[in-house]
């Protein structure tokens, strides 16, 4: 299975734990998991049928170009990452 690691700011959806096994061929399919087993994250996730602006993917290090589509191998490590926002 691949692993999810949950940023600080989500772990609230996750009972505190910063890294979730899930399954999947692809990352909606990872999402849809980690919402079976944590309802409520898909939401923080997905808006209007694709990725929020706010939340960048990595997939075994590399950003993710084909959004819900990207592919995911079974021991692949998914990063998301929320949007820094501020500045000067």
């Amino acid at each position: 299975m691949a692993t999810a690691v949950i940023p600080s700011l989500l772990r609230k959806l996750t009972n505190g734990k910063d890294q979730i096994s899930v399954s999947g061929k692809n990352l909606r399919e990872a999402i849809e998991d980690l919402d079976r087993q944590f309802p409520g994250f898909r939401n923080q996730l997905i808006e209007d049928g694709d990725l929020k602006a706010s939340i960048a993917i990595s997939i075994d290090g590399e950003v993710g170009t084909q959004g819900l589509l990207d592919p995911i191998r079974a021991n692949s490590v998914i990063y998301f990452l929320p949007a820094i926002s501020g500045g000067i």
